[in-house]
């Protein structure tokens, strides 16, 4: 059978170098799978080479040779309808892309959690944090009880050194982009957090967008997704916001 047309405009769009193509989810998207667990590494101390200057704290350097290249920080062209200012994440890809004026992007590689991949929609930048401190919600604490209720701001804090916090009006999603302790998740999914980035590129991405910023957020179909992942463990959780 002769490939039709569209699957060549996907093949072509799939296969281009160094292009930002978000939105090819247009087409039919692939079977959804659910976040996996990535193990942490024997030794975290071989994740860093040195630190960068902050306050109140100095942030671990990542080795980026350790990161695969297309989820490491860098500049591409990108051909999505958005703005230039606009941040779009696209879940599937794993990506996050800030959009430039000239119709290239700021493309920085993410780690998705359960709530990372099951949102979706449009939201607007109303908090920053540096150094935040985190609690988790009340769900969270229901599903793991052994968790801290509260951690204090540092390296070894769930979010990072930087976090940016995403409204609808003046409800809060409960959705984070934020930094990373665990940067070996980075490019790939685990079983809890929202969207994380390597704390070098959050630190990047936190001095770039002011509040107010729009942010679009894309992923696979949000239904297909929560019936292939929950099936034998339904659960009600208003942490999670599925926009259809």
């Amino acid at each position: 059978m002769l490939p039709t047309r569209r699957f060549l405009l996907l093949a072509a769009t799939l296969l281009a170098p160094a292009r930002a193509h978000a939105f090819f989810w247009d087409t039919e998207p692939e079977a959804p799978q659910a976040p996996q667990r990535v193990d942490a590494p024997l030794s975290r101390d071989t994740w860093y080479i040195g630190t960068i200057p902050d306050e109140p704290f100095d942030i671990p350097r990542v080795d980026l040779a350790l990161v695969a290249p297309e989820f490491r920080r860098q500049l591409v062209d990108y051909d999505g309808p958005e703005r230039g200012g606009t941040v779009v994440i696209d879940t599937h890809q794993r990506f996050l892309f800030l959009v430039r004026e000239d119709r290239t992007a700021i493309r920085y590689g993410i780690g998705v959690g359960r709530a990372g991949f099951t949102w979706s929609g449009i939201a607007v930048i109303k908090r920053k944090a540096k150094w935040p401190g985190w609690r988790p919600t009340a769900a969270m604490l229901k599903r793991r009880p052994d968790i801290p209720r509260y951690v204090e701001p540092g390296v070894n804090n769930p979010l990072g050194c930087r976090a940016l916090y995403l409204y609808q009006g003046e409800r809060d999603t409960l959705y984070r982009i934020h930094g990373a302790n665990v940067p070996w998740t980075v490019g790939g999914t685990d079983s809890s957090g929202c969207i994380r980035l390597l704390n070098e590129d959050i630190l990047d991405l936190y001095g770039r967008v002011p509040l107010g910023t729009t942010v679009v957020v894309k992923t696979t179909q949000p239904e297909i997704l929560v019936q292939s992942e929950w099936d034998d463990r339904p659960r009600s959780d208003n942490q999670v916001l599925l926009f259809k």
